[in-house]
């Protein structure tokens, strides 16, 4: 370690369970793994949970830069670059993995007993920092406590940020903005309108400075009532198309009808078939379950777009766990699905009709809706399905490419979620999976996204959102 410009940084186990790629993500300062880590890297390789695959390719990694080097070169230090998965990418520069190659301790309070893996990982820190005096010496780790500790004893210590798809969660794209109310004066001179069928598009100028993306709701504030979707901004002009109105009861969905102008907007996404991605997010009782369920029955049952529905959901209780369950794959996930089974009943509780026809109904739903797990998804293509992914906030990024890459020809995906309701204990507003495919997707023609923010529960349900 000559450099002494450079960094180090001491990563711990929890960083590598996360994110293997995590090794690539430091730039040209140096990384240090002590014996500690690699052991607890050993021990969590067994399973099929994500964070078992995480760590078996945290090893293979660690095999393919230490193979066939001899202990002066691991001493010494060993070059990321050479197996980076991007080595032709320009300009790239990383520093060396240093592995703990020789005893290094220093005395602790007696607080902190050394035997226990955390508190053998701050002695080697501040061993290093120690012996490094020059050196930033720094331990990246995504537990809490953890930094906590290493603040107490003198060693500097920070989260692991590269996961992060946003800064701050309030920054996140929520897919539909108000128009100024002096729209139409600025823009009237120069818009040119045109009709395709039932359609009404607009063209109008659009300068450097306009921040538009693909499918944005765009909801007028005055009493023109023009509320429109984006279509297309390119070489200074954007293309809208006139919002299909929802709200009337001429023109509902499975007998359900928008109750404020975002709903509207979602339905627009969802009942529109060039539209391959949806994602919904939004606190309790803003209508995401209901409205997905409606448009899904409606293009499935009635417009015969899609040949099934197909839903699952992140299986991760808000409680204690009540263990395993009895049952086939649908038996067993049916418990998780009782947000979707409720708006069910809203959907086919129709007054006037008998008990029979309700019966019937409920026959001819089971066959065209599926409960699936997660766990089987892997390897699996879904042709002309409409899926959803209900409480999506609890996947990883990884999770979420692997359910989406699911869809095949002529299927319709659907992520619902509460960024504000996660309960994966390793997940955060900005690192969560459904945050990572919105910031991700906000660019391509064929997604759209939206942000419900006005409760339509009960008053009851509002008052508690706002409250509580």
């Amino acid at each position: 370690m000559t450099n002494d410009c450079k960094r180090l940084f001491i990563l711990d186990t929890n960083v590598l369970m996360h994110d293997p790629m995590a090794l690539f993500n430091f730039a040209e300062h140096d990384i240090f793994l002590s014996m500690t880590v690699l052991e607890e890297l050993d021990a969590g390789k067994k399973g099929m949970s994500e964070v078992s695959r995480n760590v078996r390719e945290t090893n293979r990694l660690i095999d393919q830069i230490i193979s066939n080097a001899s202990f002066e070169e691991i001493k010494a230090g060993l070059s990321l670059e050479r197996i980076h998965p991007n080595p032709n990418q320009e300009e790239l520069i990383l520093g060396k993995l240093f592995f703990e190659t020789e005893p290094l301790a220093v005395d602790l309070p007696d607080s902190l007993p050394s035997h226990k893996a955390d508190n053998h990982i701050l002695q080697t820190g501040l061993a290093l920092k120690e012996k490094y005096n020059n050196r930033n010496v720094t331990l990246v780790t995504k537990d809490i406590n953890m930094r906590i500790k290493s603040s107490a004893v003198g060693l500097h210590s920070e989260d692991y940020f590269n996961d992060r798809v946003l800064e701050d969660a309030d920054l996140l794209y929520t897919g539909w903005e108000y128009l100024e109310e002096n729209f139409f004066e600025t823009h009237g001179s120069s818009m040119k309108s045109w009709q395709e069928g039932s359609r009404t598009f607009y063209e109008l100028e659009a300068d450097k400075q306009c921040k538009w993306f693909p499918n944005q709701g765009l909801i007028s504030q005055n009493d023109a009532g023009f509320n429109a979707i984006v279509r297309k901004v390119s070489h200074g002009k954007a293309t809208l198309e006139y919002m299909e109105e929802f709200r009337s009861p001429n023109n509902s969905i499975w007998g359900i009808t928008a109750r404020n102008a975002e709903q509207n907007i979602a339905l627009n996404y969802l009942m529109d078939p060039d539209i391959d991605f949806v994602s919904i997010l939004g606190i309790a009782g803003t209508g995401k379950t209901l409205l997905t369920l409606a448009a899904a029955l409606e293009q499935t049952l009635d417009q015969n777009l899609y040949n099934e529905i197909i839903m699952t959901r992140a299986t991760i209780p808000v409680g204690e766990d009540i263990g395993f369950l009895p049952g086939t794959e649908e038996e067993k996930m049916t418990p998780w699905m009782g947000a979707l089974m409720d708006n069910l009943e809203v959907l086919t509780d129709s007054d006037g009709y008998t008990d029979w026809e309700k019966e019937s109904t409920q026959q001819l739903l089971s066959k065209r809706i599926k409960i699936k797990s997660m766990n089987f998804m892997r390897g699996r293509t879904f042709q002309k399905k409409f899926i959803i992914l209900d409480e999506a906030q609890n996947l990883t990024p990884k999770q979420m490419k692997t359910l989406v890459t699911r869809a095949g020809e002529g299927t319709k995906v659907v992520c619902l979620g509460n960024i504000g309701q996660i309960d994966s204990p390793y997940l955060t507003e900005t690192t969560t999976g459904l945050t990572y495919v919105v910031d991700r997707f906000k660019h391509w023609g064929h997604s759209a996204h939206i942000t419900l923010q006005q409760g339509e529960r009960s008053r009851l349900a509002e008052f508690a959102s706002d409250n509580l």
